[in-house]
């Protein structure tokens, strides 16, 4: 197997649940979560998250993983402070649903309301478990063929990460400029008014004005 990325580089945890963090951030980048973007506390608690609901401690339990552990978010916490040295509040874990586990529930990895799937989003007896259909692959982490089985899984599917590169790009504005280039700027009211002035307003009352420079809210650059 491919050697492990280092994605926690600023964490006060010991080395060996730092390695362990890597390794579930490496298992869930490998599964088409997207984590860039990400500061490096939230992708610590993501993979807490998931560690919690395997039911995973240290480095060499891969292979015990199973989908009958499900975990409330309140029992998340505890899971956190009790194995993960953290100290947390239980009241805060309305964050566990909302920030933590939001990108691998989406992918699909973790399941909620997997004990109640009739339960409302914001039941706080909603628990949350690994997806069946991954627990083969998180067993096998560490097996040289397991990159080859995380292909093998993912063919004909859409990742998360592919999902969301989709919609940005379905809500990208397109800006005719007067010169006839068309580019593409990111969603949002001011770029929804820069689309308004140089198609609109140029045309009709610019005067033969040029757009020498215009700068896009996201990705700050500016097209001259």
């Amino acid at each position: 197997m491919a050697e492990v990325p280092q994605y926690l580089t600023k964490s006060d945890k010991s080395q060996q649940l730092k390695r362990l963090i890597n390794e579930v951030l490496y298992i869930i980048y490998k599964l088409g979560v997207p984590l860039q973007g990400i500061t490096q506390r939230r992708l610590e608690r993501m993979a807490m998250a998931f560690l919690a609901v395997a039911n995973v401690k240290k480095v060499n339990e891969w292979a015990k993983v199973d989908n009958s552990h499900a975990l409330r978010t309140r029992e998340i916490i505890r899971y956190w402070n009790n194995y993960f040295y953290e100290k947390i509040s239980e009241s805060s874990d309305d964050d566990i649903r909302r920030k933590d586990l939001k990108l691998i529930a989406q992918a699909g990895i973790i399941i909620p309301s997997a004990t109640n799937p009739n339960a409302a989003r914001n039941d706080g007896t909603r628990s949350f478990a690994l997806s069946p259909d991954v627990v083969n692959l998180i067993k096998n982490f560490g097996l040289d063929s397991w990159e080859e089985e995380v292909n093998i899984f993912l063919a004909n599917k859409v990742t998360l990460e592919q999902q969301l590169s989709s919609e940005r790009e379905m809500s990208l504005i397109p800006v005719k400029f007067p010169s006839g280039k068309v580019s593409n700027f990111s969603p949002g009211k001011h770029n929804e008014l820069q689309e308004a002035i140089i198609e609109n307003f140029l045309p009709s009352s610019g005067y033969g004005a040029e757009v020498l420079y215009i700068g896009d809210t996201a990705k700050k650059f500016f097209q001259m």
